[in-house]
């Protein structure tokens, strides 16, 4: 098929898919009687003071590796299950084996002094309207819901306001939700306590760029597209990409990735250093801007994908790269997903330095096709990403066309054209907003798994059979590159049997993840509320109890985005 013929079935409309169909998402709040009226209070029951042995643990603690530190779920001023024997700890809100939808918390008056209090530190900059609220406690791109929603929100400019505002909180024991771009997958910006949500979008400074070290400092409100257009006139780019509106301090909590990570890796690995508010409001800076250092516990990857229950991020360093100097965005399509698998599989095994390896199987093309008035060919399909030199990205180019070709593969195209190559990857950052043009009243469960990539073909093509044989709509994207894929599951949110449906789908696909040699429930969405049932599985129950050592040593009354990450059954 000859490319110009190929690319013009690309050619979208002006309009954005996201703005074509956002209005039909767009919820409308309960009136305030009707919120008040499903609000779930708990009898409280003091919290014992941590004990100096405890705290004591700390540097013990910080020493473990820092990969995936977990928060204390019970929410603020409700029962632990720890603390409380008559309560059914597997099937707390989040606990092993929870099938509760809803996450239930206590609701506390907000004191009229910590009011007051925030008045004198935001100025204008905060609101109890509440529309606004309830905006705030509805993540935009989660299926996850709370029964209450943030009391106040708070706007703060500076690192100052932020340590100020944190501060208070502690001093009165309110909960505290840091709020970025609100494209959190996991329900991790959910108020299930009410408390204070503080949204850092008003800090969105480029502090310093250092462009012969090539790294960066930035505020945590600014935004990753946003960061690289400032920084496209000097030649760098900082590589990770994960769904449009996402900002640099929400990625840094989640410790997400993205499309690229295959090449330049997660956050994890690109973040230097970092500023960190913690719950008593003092203020920490984890490292230098060295690019490595073995002085004293890594504190930057303890903070990294803490997902705020740890500190408010209010500094970012991050580590940059050149703009390459020349790619090439190649197609091809496949017989069955197992077929595409393998060659993603056997392209990463030859030694190509992919920059991107990304498959869509035909329900996704199929949405694609219809959102945007294209006539792609519905079958499975591999997109690659290819960068160096002219000469050296056209020959990784006819390398993996011939891999491609040994797995059963037709119509491989590629592209060179700037614009050609944009629009390409325009249709795999929309694929989202694309599923919806299948069931425009519908809702999302969206989900991501990642195993060993040696497993990949396995699990997605044993995923592939379980979701096609259910009634719900459901299409496969996977960064097939690092083994990581996602799942976007459609239901009607007024039928609990499609609900429950999508959570048995999703239930399905992470322990078939977990019972694979080093699987993870997550590859990149983070755990939030949605996926801390599976921790225990995954971790053991000995990890998950170091982490709440460091938890409640750091964040002692348990303010810092409570009922995350931690399954509340997890005691010490």
């Amino acid at each position: 098929m000859a490319f110009s013929s190929w690319i013009s079935r690309l050619r979208s409309s002006s309009k954005p898919i996201y703005t074509k169909f956002r209005n039909s998402f767009t919820t409308t709040a309960p009136p305030p009687s009707l919120a008040a009226e499903i609000i779930l209070r708990c009898r409280h029951i003091r919290k014992p003071p941590v004990s100096p042995w405890a705290r004591s643990l700390l540097p013990l603690a910080l020493a473990v590796s820092a990969g995936s530190f977990i928060s204390q779920s019970n929410g603020v001023n409700c029962p632990s299950y720890c603390q409380s024997p008559i309560l059914d700890q597997t099937k707390g809100i989040g606990g092993k084996d929870s099938t509760d939808y809803l996450v239930k918390g206590s609701l506390k008056k907000i004191p009229q002094e910590l009011i007051e209090e925030l008045k004198l530190i935001c100025k204008d900059n905060m609101t109890m309207d509440y529309d606004e609220r309830y905006f705030h406690g509805k993540p935009q791109n989660s299926f996850h819901k709370a029964v209450n929603i943030p009391d106040i929100i708070v706007f703060p400019r500076s690192e100052e306001e932020v340590s100020k505002i944190v501060a208070s909180c502690d001093k009165h024991k309110v909960p505290i939700v840091p709020y970025g771009g609100a494209t959190s997958i996991e329900g991790h910006t959910l108020c299930p306590s009410g408390g204070v949500c503080i949204d850092m979008t008003l800090m969105k400074r480029v502090k310093s760029l250092n462009v012969k070290d090539m790294d960066v400092v930035v505020e945590p409100g600014i935004g990753w597209m946003e960061l690289n257009e400032y920084l496209e006139p000097y030649g760098l780019f900082f590589p990770l990409d994960p769904g449009p509106g996402a900002t640099i301090g929400g990625m840094c909590a989640t410790r997400c990735s993205g499309s690229l990570a295959v090449r330049y890796g997660t956050m994890r690995e690109n973040v230097i250093n970092l500023k960190v508010v913690l719950a008593n409001g003092e203020v920490v800076k984890t490292g230098s801007r060295a690019r490595k250092s073995a002085a004293g516990y890594d504190l930057t990857r303890l903070m990294i994908g803490s997902e705020g229950t740890l500190g408010v991020i209010t500094e970012v360093t991050l580590r940059l790269q050149k703009i390459p100097q020349y790619s090439v965005v190649a197609m091809c399509n496949f017989p069955t997903i197992k077929d595409a698998a393998d060659v993603a599989i056997a392209s990463m095994l030859s030694g190509i330095q992919v920059s991107r390896v990304e498959l869509l199987d035909e329900v996704q093309v199929r949405a694609i096709n219809l959102a945007n008035d294209k006539k792609l060919p519905e079958a499975p399909t591999l997109m690659f990403e290819f960068i160096g030199t002219e000469a050296y990205s056209r020959e990784q180019t006819l390398i993996v066309q011939k891999i491609a070709s040994e797995h059963n593969g037709s119509d491989f195209v590629f592209a060179e054209d700037p614009e050609a190559k944009k629009e390409l990857w325009k249709i795999r950052k929309e694929a989202l907003w694309a599923c919806f043009a299948m069931e425009p009243n519908f809702e999302a469960m969206i989900t991501d798994v990642c195993v060993p990539l040696s497993h990949l073909a396995e699990i997605i093509s044993k995923s592939k059979q379980e979701l096609d044989a259910s009634s719900l709509v459901c299409t496969v994207i996977a960064h097939a590159g690092d083994g990581n894929f996602h799942t976007v599951i459609l239901f009607d949110p007024n039928k609990d049997e499609q609900r429950k449906e999508a959570e048995r789908l999703n239930h399905f696909m992470v322990h078939a993840a977990l019972d694979m040699e080093a699987g993870t429930c997550t590859g990149e969405h983070g755990v939030g509320t949605g996926k801390m049932k599976y921790l225990e599985k995954e971790l053991g129950i000995e990890a998950l109890k170091t982490m709440k050592r460091i938890k409640d040593a750091l964040d002692p009354n348990g303010i810092m985005n409570p009922g995350k990450l931690i399954p509340s059954h997890i005691c010490f």
